[in-house]
């Protein structure tokens, strides 16, 4: 939960960075990612621990300094949160690059809707912007956040360049249905399980729970399940989209659980390609079988 002092750093950055420089924006906000790696909190720690996991045959020190490119990526999302409302159209479409990006063009065009599942990587943000400005209607699902306010600050944030942002509950399933019945794109972070009541995965060898949203929607709805993974490039982003597989033997439970597998073994393909623009601090694995290092060289 962010703290009410902490929401107002939230609403000053949003303000006071878009008046300084960017390139002073940028390399400030590089500094302080190294600062905050070298004091080596809680999630740093936990940043570390989730990197070393996908990363087996890494030496300690190749972790480390995989922590500090990590942070960075995680720094410059946000300094590009902040910024983003200035950016110009040709600046978000001529920074993106993508593969098979028929994939979900095609879906758009046939007007039947898709699904993109993600993990939470590089900026998703400027890819939803992207393509809402090549005419798709985005929907999404956002963790409401405390206080009210900053959480309706992100809602306006995305709304502003034409993502739909509906808040996690229990009603949020129909409701996304319904969207993807109109034709809409419904694009939804998978790589974490939010509700406790997840489905088993192995993911990196390990054992973790991720949501069963995206594969529930396919079954139902029979949009197609389109992972996409959003890294960054030097002056931009880059996406790569491949079709989930979907089983047609099964019980539906079954189905689900292969589906959501499938769409961890993307994820994990994408993450060991850019590990480093994987912006997880929060846990992840659930066997709980390994010591978070507390060195950072």
């Amino acid at each position: 939960m962010i703290t009410v002092v902490s929401s107002w750093g939230y609403f000053a950055a949003w303000r006071i960075l878009r008046w300084l420089p960017e390139g002073f924006v940028y390399s400030s906000a590089y500094t302080i990612s190294d600062v905050i790696v070298k004091r080596n909190g809680t999630g740093v720690k936990r940043l570390r621990a989730n990197l070393a996991r996908t990363q087996p045959d890494m030496t300690a020190l190749d972790v480390d300094l995989l922590v500090y490119k990590a942070m960075r990526s995680m720094l410059r999302y946000w300094c590009d949160t902040f910024r983003f409302p200035d950016w110009s159209p040709a600046r978000i479409q001529d920074t993106v690059t993508t593969t098979k990006e028929y994939l979900l063009l095609d879906a758009i065009a046939a007007g039947k809707g898709a699904i993109v599942t993600l993990a939470h990587v590089g900026n998703y943000d400027h890819a939803a912007a992207y393509f809402c400005a090549k005419g798709a209607t985005l929907v999404t699902v956002a963790e409401r956040l405390k206080p009210e306010a900053l959480f309706k600050k992100f809602m306006a944030y995305r709304a502003a360049f034409g993502l739909e942002a509906l808040p996690l509950d229990g009603r949020v399933i129909p409701t996304l249905a319904l969207r993807l019945r109109a034709g809409c794109v419904v694009a939804l972070a998978a790589d974490r399980d939010l509700s406790r009541s997840g489905i088993d995965v192995t993911f990196f060898g390990g054992p973790a729970r991720m949501p069963a949203g995206p594969a529930i929607l396919a079954l139902r709805t029979k949009a197609p399940l389109i992972y996409a993974m959003v890294s960054y490039t030097q002056t931009g982003i880059h996406i790569d989209f491949e079709l989930v597989a979907i089983p047609e033997t099964g019980t539906e439970s079954q189905r689900i659980a292969a589906i959501v597998q499938n769409s961890a073994d993307l994820f994990a393909q994408g993450i060991s390609a850019h590990p480093e623009d994987w912006h997880m601090m929060q846990r992840i694995w659930i066997d709980g079988d390994f010591k978070e290092s507390t060195s950072c060289r």
